[in-house]
């Protein structure tokens, strides 16, 4: 991999006030969000940077949405090579999956239709291992490319086109065409797959912060990285332009205002003139402002399409901030040095301290409902099932400020350290794709022991109540989703073995 580190500088250096993403980062951590990680790049210049702990610049988050614009890249890639055209029907690539009597709209649908959600459809089907075909058996109502329809499937559809046209797995086309070149780390990166093994291109991919700046880095530049062309001008033209309106979208989700402003190749277009961004729910945002050469990049967790668009609302406010023609300020060195500080020292909320307690000796069999301390999100878009989860378990002391939650989940053994000091402690999970969770507990009272489980890769946090009474022992499950949303489910027995 050719990677080359981008050179950083002040905010000043670049013509940014360090004022000014002072106040940014004020109103980012308001309340209305729980942020990640937030990058800001000016003029090819990283002039800002900082990561919440315990999430941190190497570490790889869950893009959802925001992988549409990869798998949007990878075609983007095929076309420029000349292995597959906008132009292309979608029946003439997959005929084996076509209806024996495709519809006249059907047989219309280009690839530029999915790479626009203009597929005309009403409906996407949920994964399986026949969804291409079940993809091509939805009824286009609409004459692709009339209508508007927020379509997954058919962003993953993307991936299953650079496969059919390349022979390559996305994945591996993208390796030396894309990552390889703009200095993304393909080891690191992580994707769900569909049951017949597609990445799933409509949401799937776990990438770092500095990945998705870069590769919005290379749209910015026109296609062009370092003096190589790896997209055609006039794919980037497209991608970064209004495509397909997009207005109909306030019918279902009126809060998201920067949702109703028009729709590229799977990237959406803002409301700032010329503005577009890659976005993944819960404010995976990477934002392009061509007219101040400026990238902004963030991951974080913010609930609803409210508190996403009050995210963006915020980058607006910063991006008034900055005048399109200045070069460079005046050093302020004070507040440069300040805001710096502030960056390398941004951190989510403690976790509660209250380790007076003591758990009853010996282990519990789970006899009614689940019990999941493994992360489940992905399997919405990958349709895998969501396993037995925690069958068994017990509690025992342990050093460094940890008690060991030993048991078994999905039929395999575990043994898991829950921190007890007011920190959290890093368990990797055998898994494919979300293996790190944080573990941390509390004694609520002298019979209640609460875990927070934090899957530090994604957006989502849990909480796990476990009431002791005698031989039993009652557990609640709570979704907590950047402190912000509490979804219950309903709880599981267990009983002392």
């Amino acid at each position: 991999m050719a990677f080359k580190e981008f050179p950083r500088c002040t905010p000043e250096e670049v013509g940014i006030s360090s004022a000014a993403i002072d106040r940014f980062l004020d109103k980012l951590e308001s309340g209305f969000t729980e942020m990640h990680g937030l990058m800001i790049m000016r003029r090819g210049k990283v002039c800002a940077e900082g990561w919440w702990a315990p999430y941190a610049p190497g570490l790889r988050h869950g893009l959802q949405s925001h992988t549409k614009t990869y798998a949007a890249t990878a075609v983007g890639i095929a076309v420029t090579e000349g292995k597959v055209s906008l132009d292309d029907r979608i029946i003439d690539i997959f005929p084996e999956y076509a209806p024996e009597n495709p519809s006249e709209n059907l047989k219309k649908l280009t690839v530029h239709n999915v790479l626009s959600m203009g597929c005309g459809m009403e409906e996407m089907p949920r994964p399986s291992d026949h969804w291409i075909r079940n993809f091509l058996a939805i009824p286009v109502v609409h004459e692709p490319g009339t209508a508007y329809m927020y379509n997954s499937t058919g962003s993953t559809l993307l991936a299953a086109i650079v496969k059919k046209t390349t022979g390559e797995d996305m994945m591996d086309y993208l390796k030396p065409r894309l990552f390889d070149k703009i200095g993304i780390d393909a080891d690191n990166l992580r994707m769900s797959r569909m049951p017949d093994g597609t990445p799933v291109g409509g949401g799937g991919m776990l990438a770092t912060t500095e990945d998705n700046l870069r590769l919005m880095k290379l749209y910015l530049d026109g296609g062009v990285w370092e003096g190589e062309r790896i997209l055609s001008a006039e794919y980037v033209k497209r991608a970064t332009t209004n495509q397909n309106d997009s207005a109909t979208e306030a019918i279902n989700n009126p809060p998201a205002l920067d949702n109703f402003v028009g729709y590229g190749y799977q990237i959406w277009m803002c409301r700032p003139q010329g503005v577009y961004r890659a976005d993944g729910a819960m404010g995976q945002f990477t934002i392009v402002d061509p007219s101040r050469d400026l990238i902004i990049a963030i991951n974080e967790t913010a609930t609803g399409a409210h508190w996403a668009q009050q995210t963006l609302n915020v980058c607006w406010e910063f991006l008034d901030e900055i005048d399109a023609e200045t070069a460079m300020m005046p050093e302020n060195k004070e507040l440069s040095d300040q805001l710096a500080l502030r960056m390398r020292m941004l951190a989510i909320p403690a976790t509660p301290y209250a380790p007076y307690g003591s758990f009853p000796e010996g282990s519990y069999a789970v006899t009614s409902g689940e019990v999941h301390i493994e992360n489940q999100m992905f399997g919405f878009m990958s349709g895998e099932p969501a396993g037995k989860g925690l069958t068994h378990f017990s509690f025992t002391p342990a050093e460094n400020g940890c008690v060991l939650l030993t048991g078994v989940i999905n039929d395999k053994n575990y043994s898991l350290s829950v921190a007890i000091d007011g920190r959290r402690s890093l368990n990797i999970l055998p898994v494919s794709v979300i293996s790190q969770v944080y573990l941390s507990g509390y004694w609520k009272d002298e019979k209640t022991f609460v875990v927070y489980a934090r899957w530090v890769e994604t957006c989502f946090e849990k909480e796990i109540t476990f009431q002791f009474d005698g031989d039993s022992c009652t557990i609640f499950e709570k979704e907590v989703v950047g402190g912000f949303m509490n979804r219950e489910v309903a709880p599981a027995i267990a009983q002392k073995q």
